[in-house]
Order: C-alpha cells, then structure tokens, then sequence
C-alpha cells in the first residue's frame, strides 16, 4: 500500500479530479472575465474590441473606488474578528471540562443555518418598523433608542454587514483553531507551569508559536474570502443606502448583470483577482519574514 502511495502516477489519479474541478470551476471562468474585459458587450450584441479601455475607466470610478475602501475596511474587521474571536473561542473550548461537545455544535450552528435565513433572521433583529429585537432591547435602556436605524443608516450598515458575516464565519476558524490547539504537546506546557509560568505566558510563548501555520492560514482565508465578499451585503443590504455597505463583488455584479456592462463588469472582476494575489503574496511574503 505505502509503495502505491508513493507513485506519481496514483497521486496524479488521485489529485486529477480536483484538479478538474478547479479548473472548470476557477481558471476558466477567469481567463474568460480577462478576454471579455477587452470588450464593449452588453451580453447581447456584437462584442467590440476596446483594449484595456475598461480597466482606464475603472481609474475614474469614484463609487468602484468607494466600493474598494468599503471591501478593505471589511476585509480588516473580518480578519480580526474572524481569525480572533475564533482562537479566542478556541482557547475557551480547551479551558471547557464537561459539555464541551455541545458548546462546540452550539457555536457551529450559524455556519449550518442558510446565508439567505441568517439575513433574513438580522434584518428582522435590526429592523426599526415594526420594532425589531435589538432596538427593543436597546429601549428598556433609554426609551428614545427604539428608532435607531441599524441598517438603513450609512454610518452603521456597513457594521452591520462586518457583524453578520463574523457571526456566520467564525465558527469554523474556531474549529480550526481548536483542532490545532489540541496538537501543542501538553507536555511542554506541564513544563511551564512547573517553572512559574501562568496561562497567558503559556499561551503567548508555547501555544501561538505552535500554532503559527494555522494562524497564518486562516488569515489568508479569511482574506481572500473578505476580498470576494457578495452574498450577505447583497441580502442584507444591498450595498446600501447609498452605496455604504457596497463590496467591489457587489458593484461588479451590478455592472455585468444590472447595467448589462459585461465588459466593465469583468475588467472589475479581474482587478479583484489581481487584488487578492496581490494581498496574498505580500501576507506570506511578510509572514514569512516575521517567522525568520
């Protein structure tokens, strides 16, 4: 068996599949986005070639701009409430003797619940008419914050689409973070404690060291996940109002398929490629550099 293993061949058997799958799946539709960025097409019509005419009307883009900033503050607060509170999570599930099973599918559930419900489910806690849950509780505080407006506010519907999306995402880099945690050998911690050293010093100096991989994994997940964002700004708010809660996923969607700009839409696509490797090169480069 081990000598089978070892083949090329059977490994090559074995990875073809998925190496398939991701290249109908994400290749191909990639050098598709870049040759149809050449065009003038509205999906319908005869294409004509404008050259890089789309990526020179991107540099004037003020809201393709403002959809940018909007993507890296998300991306920021996601990898810190994502990648964070999921070891924060994890590290209360190791501390947890009894029910530790249970607690690990309670925090797991918003991953099985559907995007579409958990939106809906948010929308009706933050909804203002009728009063929703969160500005109920808000009133037994102070009664005049019962008509807070959470996500029809463009100072507040960008948190709210932050909030939604780490409440849905963190759990599985908790369990992640916790299948890692398992692996730093107990051994090396028994021997801090016998030389004085307390549990943040345990955690500082054995456990995130140990752990580094996954940590750096995780953010780079979390990061090119961030950068793609479309489904929750597009069911909770739908970018709005007024385009505060806009991802550039949700923008280039609009171009392509509500502005049937198919030429822009896909030059926007293949910017948030570039954007994402861009990014994802740099954090290795970087993470690579503060390992030495």
């Amino acid at each position: 068996m081990r000598s089978i293993l070892r083949n090329k061949k059977t490994i090559l058997c074995f990875l073809l599949p998925a190496l398939l799958v991701y290249l109908l799946s994400v290749i191909v539709p990639i050098l598709w986005s870049g040759y149809y960025s050449l065009f003038d097409w509205n999906g319908f019509s005869d294409k004509e070639y404008i050259g890089f005419a789309n990526f020179a009307k991107m540099l004037g883009d003020t809201e393709l701009w403002d959809s940018i900033i909007n993507t890296l503050v998300y991306t920021f607060f996601q990898i810190i409430l994502q990648v964070g509170g999921g070891l924060v999570l994890a590290m209360l599930l190791t501390k947890i003797p009894f029910f530790r099973r249970g607690f690990q599918t309670l925090y797991y559930l918003p991953v099985i619940v559907s995007t579409v419900a958990l939106c809906q489910m948010f929308k009706k806690i933050f909804a203002v008419t009728p009063v929703g849950l969160f500005n109920d509780l808000l009133s037994k505080i102070n009664p005049e914050w019962i008509h807070l407006e959470w996500l029809s506010n463009p100072d507040a519907s960008l948190g709210m689409v932050i909030f939604t999306s780490s409440y849905k995402n963190m759990p599985i880099y908790m369990l992640i973070f916790f299948s890692a945690l398992l692996t730093v050998p107990h051994s090396l911690k028994e021997a801090a404690r016998i030389d004085g050293a307390n549990s943040w010093q345990i955690f500082l100096c054995i456990n995130l060291p140990h752990i580094r991989p996954t940590i750096v994994a995780n953010i780079l997940l979390v990061l090119n996940g961030s950068l793609r964002e479309f489904d929750i700004p597009k069911l909770l708010t739908s970018g709005g109002p007024m385009q505060s809660s806009q991802t550039q996923a949700l923008y280039m969607y609009k171009q392509a398929f509500t502005s049937m700009q198919y030429g822009y839409g896909s030059a926007i696509a293949m910017f948030i490629v570039i954007e994402a490797l861009i990014f994802a090169v740099l954090f290795r480069r970087f993470s690579r550099q503060r390992g030495d």
